[in-house]
């Protein structure tokens, strides 16, 4: 009895051993980096007095009044992104020209001063509004460098750059997004000196306490600069990552200097990121809708097609794509780029809104039991993944179709929560009785979108995974293109 006892106990353990999760590898996403992975797709707005200029930088020197945009629509904006598939929009508040798009209590350069709502309006508070009006999160840029502001270069700025983070903090809601980048110093026109101010970008914004104001806060802003906190810069505006990019990344100094600052940061390896990163530090692939951040008339909007092939080489290699928006003048998108952005919104919800991998039969070559069964691995929920015992750090996975599919897209996830575990894959079809590989690569994370050179027809589809640990795999699709 004893003998009986001792063996359905050694199976009860071994049982539940083997339903516990696989341990955490490597760097892990916060809470915030999670929602942004969520995101995949937001927008960047700049409108400034740079607008009236024609500029894409704007001195400091322009005069408040032009800047006069009567026609303004905040929901005509927000309303085009959410077209655009976007999911969220960060405000330009403050640009390097130094214009502060709200009323602000630290300087007179600001909206207030010229003539867009009789010198009473708050065009981030308008902003704001409607993006939660249609769903979509909010953030906000300031830029540390302000070419206006005579303070600028001295003890004295850091305060007022601070106090101005803080008004934004505390007045327009919870925050998705902290966004600053590594522009520092040079000529301008700070109070009428018309200068150049050098300043030392390693020290002079004390980053390391200025980034706890927005700890504290706004806990679920994630900071993005090109050294993070949260969220890195990929290295160029092109609006891609490399073709195997790792949410880690350890930031280092560039040549010559011994502080990784914004505007510092070891470019080489922001497309790329870093295997075995100390941080998890995902990049954001910003890119302009048109040449220019800023509108300029003679400039015509990415077409829906360049758009879908950037959003396939930026979310589709685990990385954000953030999409530069300008209004014109009047205060609106231009209607050439609503209507590429509601076209490119389109392509990409009717291309991702089947999968067809959904009735597959699904079996691997490892389980680390019921509750990590391979089936999840297409049941469309976030929380559910397939996985290998711990020994197993390679595995296989069968996918078969009672009728043969066609598919263009295939997609790959991983359940990052546990961190980036794959390092290998590879995808083969059954062709004439034999498999055929049809795309390989290295990195996975958040996602991974392959688009074939040309469709392809099969009923079985094999994955081929492998890792430094046990495998986890949260989601697989296979998807056809709209004609």
């Amino acid at each position: 009895m004893k003998k009986i006892l001792l063996i359905i106990l050694l199976t009860h353990f071994s049982v539940a051993f083997a339903q516990s999760p696989p341990k955490p590898y490597g760097a892990l996403p916060s809470e915030r980096q999670l929602a942004w992975h969520d995101i995949e797709m937001y927008g960047l707005v700049h409108f400034t007095p740079t607008t009236y200029e024609n500029k894409e930088w704007g001195y400091g020197d322009a005069d408040p009044k032009i800047f006069n945009p009567v026609n303004f629509d905040a929901e005509q904006i927000v309303k085009a992104a959410k077209d655009g598939g976007l999911k969220g929009l960060v405000f330009v508040a403050k640009h390097h020209d130094g214009f502060a798009l709200w009323p602000t209590k630290t300087t007179a350069y600001n909206i207030s001063k010229s003539p867009f709502r009789n010198g009473n309006g708050d065009m981030v508070k308008e902003m704001e509004k409607a993006a939660r009006k249609y769903g979509l999160k909010f953030g906000v840029y300031c830029s540390p460098w302000d070419r206006n502001n005579e303070k600028y270069g001295s003890a004295d700025y850091l305060a007022l750059y601070q106090a101005q983070l803080k008004e934004l903090y505390s007045n327009y809601g919870e925050l998705f997004m902290s966004w600053h980048d590594g522009a520092n110093g040079g000529d301008g026109y700070y109070g009428g000196a018309r200068e150049k101010r050098s300043i030392d970008n390693t020290t002079y914004y004390d980053w390391q306490n200025t980034w706890q104001i927005t700890r504290k806060m706004q806990p679920m802003a994630n900071i993005f600069s090109d050294v993070g906190l949260d969220v890195r810069w990929v290295g160029n505006e092109y609006g891609f990552a490399a073709d195997t990019s790792w949410a880690t990344f350890t930031p280092m100094p560039a040549k010559g200097q011994n502080v990784a600052v914004p505007g510092q940061s070891n470019y080489p390896d922001s497309p790329k990121g870093i295997r075995d990163g100390k941080f998890w530090m995902p990049a954001e692939c910003d890119v302009p809708l048109r040449k220019g951040w800023f509108f300029h008339e003679k400039e015509k909007p990415k077409s829906p097609d360049q758009l879908f092939d950037l959003y396939l080489k930026s979310v589709g290699r685990g990385a954000g794509l953030d999409l530069g928006l300008a209004p014109d003048t009047r205060g609106l998108l231009h209607d050439d780029d609503v209507a590429s952005l509601k076209a490119f919104g389109e392509k990409v919800k009717k291309t991702f809104a089947t999968n067809l991998a959904k009735n597959a039969k699904v079996t691997a070559s490892n389980s680390r039991g019921k509750n990590f069964n391979p089936s999840f691995i297409n049941d469309n929920n976030k929380n559910t993944y397939w996985a290998t015992t711990d020994e197993n750090k390679q595995g296989i996975i069968t996918l078969e179709f009672k009728e043969p599919v066609t598919f263009d897209i295939i997609s790959l996830q991983e359940y990052i929560q546990l961190g980036q575990r794959i390092d290998s894959f590879s995808i083969e079809v059954m062709t004439n009785g034999e498999w055929k590989e049809v795309a390989v690569g290295a990195s996975i994370g958040a996602k991974r979108l392959i688009k074939m050179n040309e469709p392809i027809n099969t009923s079985k589809v094999r994955i081929k995974l492998s890792a430094p640990v046990c495998i986890t795999l949260n989601g697989f699709g296979l998807y056809k293109l709209p004609i």
